[in-house]
């Protein structure tokens, strides 16, 4: 569940994000994008501009968040393999934004669940959707008969699909068509950056040297720390999941505490025989040990690749679905440091409850 959680929010965010620390936006001179791109790691970059507009398609009204983007963020967000019934799940790499041979501006792509909302339609090419942008003017003081809005026309070429809070918020359009509604000349909100696994480096090493060249007036964030809570949140419910089943293992001691007190019982006119024959009290306790630890540890043997076997199953022939947007199959992931944890667990928890109780029971016995 936690990898899917990090898969889920972590899709529509590229690696690393930059914005500026007062204000919303920045002027693109500010930066020197020579030095930015030669930053070992750096695999692409997008400048970028986001703002809160309002959508409107014939009778219906939406806000949602425009997200006027380069090219390279398409690719960075894969946004082939989400959107599910435009022009663009036809794209091969690197051809970017689609034009529109009757309108200037490029097409756009709509969250699907905005695209519920206005009751949007992707068609042919010929029946394209398109959508009024309004968005509010800066500096500008409200008077009677002046409109607070620019507005501009979005021919929309398919919906995209990552998770819920970008499905109901997120429009994206090219850089150029998104300055030109805002008036922003020159200026940005973003830079996304697009980190190359294969240099070896990792988000938090190629932000420091970004953070190094652009100084203290912009803040750079990797994706893990745009989506802090839910990250933290889904390893807090791991640990607590972790606990919860220790507690049940505890629970379940119990009856392997029973097993060996009425097995101590039951044998114990044997034991007799053995210390007329010369067994010690320490041999007859190493019996016993070993018994729970034979008892515990095939249970835990068993557990394991039972549960190992379940996985497998799931993960092979997705039996388990959930059916929430985006229907998925319930997702499994195999990690050898699970495998030890709750090996090491298991196995630490089963030698304290068969070597205290049976040397409780040694030590009753002798008083």
């Amino acid at each position: 569940m936690e990898k899917m959680i990090q898969t889920i929010y972590s899709e529509f965010d590229t690696d690393i994000s930059v914005s500026v620390n007062k204000g919303k936006t920045f002027n693109e001179s500010e930066v020197n994008w020579l030095e930015l791109s030669k930053i070992d790691g750096i695999k692409s970059y997008s400048r970028a501009v986001e703002e809160i507009v309002v959508l409107r398609h014939e009778k219906k009204w939406v806000s949602a968040t425009l997200v006027g983007v380069e090219t390279n963020f398409l690719d960075a967000i894969q946004v082939n393999k989400k959107n599910k019934n435009g022009e663009y799940a036809h794209l091969i790499s690197g051809v970017g934004f689609i034009q529109d041979p009757k309108n200037r501006n490029g097409l756009g792509l709509i969250g699907a669940g905005l695209m519920q909302k206005l009751n949007l339609f992707i068609g042919s090419t010929n029946e394209r959707e398109s959508i009024l942008i309004y968005a509010p003017k800066r500096n500008v003081k409200i008077r009677p008969g002046k409109t607070p809005f620019n507005t501009d026309r979005m021919f929309i070429s398919g919906s995209i699909n990552y998770n819920r809070e970008v499905n109901d918020e997120k429009v994206i359009w090219p850089l150029e068509n998104a300055q030109d509604l805002f008036r922003y000349e020159n200026e940005l909100t973003h830079i996304h950056i697009d980190v190359d696994e294969r240099s070896g480096l990792n988000n938090e090493e190629v932000k420091s040297e970004l953070q190094n060249l652009l100084g203290s007036n912009f803040k750079v964030k990797t994706n893990y720390e745009k989506n802090e809570l839910i990250f933290q949140t889904s390893k807090s419910e791991r640990l607590v999941v972790i606990v919860i089943l220790i507690f049940i293992f505890i629970l379940a001691s119990f009856n392997l505490i029973a097993s060996l007190t009425m097995l101590y019982f039951e044998k114990k006119e044997n034991m007799d025989t053995l210390k007329v024959m010369g067994f010690s009290a320490k041999n007859i306790f190493r019996i016993f040990l070993y018994e729970g630890l034979l008892i515990s540890g095939s249970g835990m043997i068993i557990g394991l690749l039972l549960g190992y076997l379940v996985c497998l199953i799931q993960s092979t022939f997705q039996l388990i679905i959930i059916r929430v947007e985006p229907i998925t199959p319930f997702p499994i992931a195999f990690s050898w440091v699970d495998f030890f944890l709750i090996l090491f667990s298991v196995a630490g928890l089963s030698f304290l409850f068969s070597y205290f109780p049976v040397r409780i029971l040694i030590r009753n016995t002798r008083s």
